[in-house]
């Protein structure tokens, strides 16, 4: 059974001061680049979209189910929650998502994810835990359900104890992209030999 994907990029990326979906990464974007990621192993990969989603519709990568959530300003759970209701049922049996603002997450650290049975599955590297995750067909569902004054982490917290935390060996899963300092250590990083 195919796993979803959803690309969280509906924020305004004031602190960068253009959309971040769009900035330059590995000969692409960092949309391009996470939505070839995750299609390596998911099935649709959807684009959620909010401020200047239009521009964003257009330069979208082929095979990227894009998604407008025209209520992005009330916070991330109302982008994961349009995410969910472009998926039939049948695609909500394990969904994986992540924030546009983590372009450098490797396929291997998407493999090991996907081959958790928990109903919420996290990456953790050095202790410390990042993006994407993975839901089952319950949480997707109590998701939806979510008053939309509620955040993303009121439904996982819920569901502590039952969380799988996956080890990798990946830094990408803590980026947090969101100004240009942070765009300029990612490309240092990135220019570093192996």
């Amino acid at each position: 059974m195919n796993t979803a994907a959803i690309i969280l990029a509906a924020g305004e990326s004031s602190r960068m001061g253009r959309p971040k979906a769009l900035l330059p990464f590995r000969g692409g974007t960092f949309l391009s680049v996470l939505a070839g990621t995750l299609g390596a192993h998911c099935s649709p990969v959807v684009a959620v979209f909010g401020a200047g989603a239009e521009a964003l519709i257009a330069a979208a990568p082929g095979g990227v189910i894009p998604v407008t959530n025209s209520s992005y300003k009330l916070g991330m759970l109302t982008s994961l929650q349009a995410g969910l209701r472009a998926l039939s049922p049948e695609s909500r049996h394990q969904v994986l998502f992540t924030l546009v603002d983590h372009p450098a997450i490797t396929v291997p650290t998407v493999e090991a994810l996907l081959r958790s049975r928990a109903p919420i599955a996290i990456p953790r590297c050095r202790g410390k835990r990042g993006h994407p995750v993975t839901i089952r067909e319950s949480v997707a569902g109590e998701i939806l359900a979510e008053p939309v004054t509620s955040k993303i982490h009121d439904v996982i917290n819920r569901h502590a104890a039952e969380i799988e935390y996956v080890e990798v060996d990946d830094p990408g899963i803590h980026d947090d992209i969101d100004d240009a300092a942070a765009y300029r250590e990612l490309m240092l990083r990135e220019s570093e030999p192996a």
